[in-house]
């Protein structure tokens, strides 16, 4: 994927079945899956260590060992998994091989005696990686071809011709074309049509045995009907129980997508379906607003999955978007007890039905440098954090254990924690559930008409700067019109903060030569007139810039 390189990031998840001739003249065959690191796809890469005896631990020799790579280390553990640690980038001016070893050793506890020192960039070394995977990584264990078949699904892709692709490890028995299976987390059943390997070419093959990493095609119509983390087994002799740690993904951020140009909707709906063959984490419904017109609400596994989708949007279907600021899921408690859910500011209730807001929140990691401890934790107090514990990593590094609502990480909190740390401070957070907190809905007016999609949820303690500061920088991004315009951010019907944009100034009295002064009034009464004429019916432009300035209201 073009974003992939752009970004120097993985996105979807590979797998790859190789052909290795090792240094002790027998010829191996390594099975290589090659995960997503970063926090929003956490489930997918605990399914794809579930299907692995081993996992390749690398460190940036510049870097050391950051938040998500510890996340990942306890994910592998949790797993049983042989882990073998690899240092690389050792040609970097900046790599410091035994500091990287000695921070490997005293945090995760792994010996870095024969730890493989790479550079992948110019290939340097990097045999001595396949070495250590077939001398310290075990074969599968427990592979048994006469067992009842127990697959474990840990990802899929979907193909206009098989329909939903699954990609299996065979955990027991064997499974092969012309077999019904069965998913056991919802009993639906398929037959096999196809089935095979990646090399990474996708290789046909009739069957798949114990211990291998492959795909089938049985003709499923939809990603949909796919779970990642779900056991297949034989419909006819089906396995006692699933294999472990299944559970169904939920969007965890909300946003609204909509065209540029009112007339290209269908298009984009066609986009966002098509997208979602392929990513079935990716949930959407159509959705209206006042102010931009027909749209889709989409929900994603996190801000990064909500970049990538909307770029691809952008880029593989050449739709200008306007993407409304992300909002999380929040629980209100209403007078009469019942609970509801919104993922959207402008669908909450009024204030007097309402008993009680409950936010998510999440626990949050920081690893860095002792000497930014002190600015981090002060951002983390300004984002409503609580902070429970920190910790020394090693005689440099320090780790900072916050709870913290997810709404308040969403925004620009990364790029502050990396700019506050000059790119040294890594974070990894996890969801624990719900808390309640004294929220408001802010509501934006421009000219007198509320706009449903600049609305926002914030702390009711906060709320006043944040209104001050989003109407000054709504100010800026919103273009003059040929009237003023009043901004003004408000909590019920009290005003909190207001900004006034002016109209353009257009000189009446330009042609006037000299003249009778009561002429030189009723231009000018005329114009005062015409304007007023004019904001009574006027709209207000929104650009999307205005949605960006949501984003960077503290």
């Amino acid at each position: 994927m073009e974003l992939e390189r752009e970004r120097g990031i993985t996105i979807k998840l590979n797998a790859v079945q190789l052909q290795y001739d090792a240094l002790d003249g027998k010829q191996y065959t390594l099975h290589l899956i090659d995960t997503p690191g970063h926090v929003d796809f956490t489930y997918e890469v605990s399914r794809s260590l579930a299907a692995c005896e081993g996992a390749l631990l690398v460190v940036d020799a510049s870097q050391g060992v950051e938040a998500q790579t510890l996340s990942n280390v306890y994910l592998a553990l949790e797993n049983d998994l042989h882990i073998v640690p690899i240092i690389n980038k050792i040609d970097l001016p900046s790599a410091n091989v035994p500091a990287t070893k000695l921070q490997i050793e005293e945090t995760i506890g792994l010996s870095t005696e024969h730890a493989p020192l790479i550079s992948a960039k110019s290939g340097l070394n990097v045999r001595d990686v396949l070495e250590a995977v077939v001398r310290e990584i075990p074969s599968p264990a427990n592979a048994n071809d006469n067992a009842p078949l127990q697959a474990l699904i840990f990802d899929s892709f979907y193909d206009a011709y098989k329909g939903a692709v699954c990609l299996i490890k065979v955990e027991q028995g064997t499974i092969g074309i012309g077999d019904r299976l069965m998913m056991m987390s919802n009993g639906s059943q398929y037959v096999v049509a196809e089935a095979g390997v990646r090399t990474p070419n996708i290789i046909p093959k009739p069957r798949l045995v114990a211990g291998e990493v492959g795909w089938i095609a049985a003709a499923i119509k939809t990603i949909r009907d796919v779970n990642v983390g779900d056991t297949i087994t034989r419909a006819d002799n089906p396995a006692p129980k699933p294999l472990p740690g299944y559970k169904k993904i939920h969007p965890m951020v909300f946003c609204g997508l909509y065209p540029l140009e009112g007339a290209k909707y269908d298009e984009l709906k066609k986009a966002v379906e098509k997208i979602s063959l392929s990513d079935s984490s990716l949930v959407f419904e159509p959705e209206t607003s006042q102010a931009l017109g027909y749209g889709v609400r989409c929900g994603f596994l996190g801000l990064l999955h909500m970049d990538v989708i909307v770029e691809r949007i952008k880029r593989e279907y050449a739709i200008e978007l306007i993407a409304t600021a992300p909002s999380v899921i929040y629980r209100i408690t209403l007078t009469n007890r019942e609970v509801i859910e919104i993922d959207n500011p402008s669908k909450m209730p009024g204030r007097d039905v309402i008993d009680k807001i409950e936010e998510p929140y999440v626990h949050a990691e920081i690893s860095t440098p002792q000497e930014y401890v002190g600015v981090l934790m002060e951002l983390c107090q300004k984002r409503r954090g609580r902070q429970v514990e920190l910790q020394a990593i090693d005689n440099q590094r320090r780790k900072l254990i916050y709870e913290l609502p997810l709404a308040e990480i969403m925004y620009d909190f990364f790029d502050r924690l990396k700019s506050l740390s000059r790119g040294y401070a890594t974070l990894n957070y996890e969801p624990i559930g719900y808390q309640e907190n004294r929220l408001v809905k802010m509501d934006i007016a421009l000219n007198g008409n509320i706009v449903d999609a600049l609305a926002l949820i914030v702390h009711r303690d906060f709320a006043q700067e944040r209104g001050r500061f989003l109407c000054e920088r709504l100010k800026e991004v919103i273009p003059k019109h040929q009237f003023e315009v009043p901004i003004q951010a408000t909590i019920g019907a009290k005003i909190i903060a207001r900004e006034t944009i002016k109209a353009f100034r257009k000189n009446v009295l330009a042609k006037c030569y000299g003249g009778d002064v009561s002429r030189k009034k009723k231009l000018l009464e005329q114009q005062k007139e015409g304007k007023k004429k004019l904001k009574s019916i006027g709209s207000v432009e929104v650009p999307q810039e205005a949605f960006a300035a949501i984003l960077a209201a503290e």
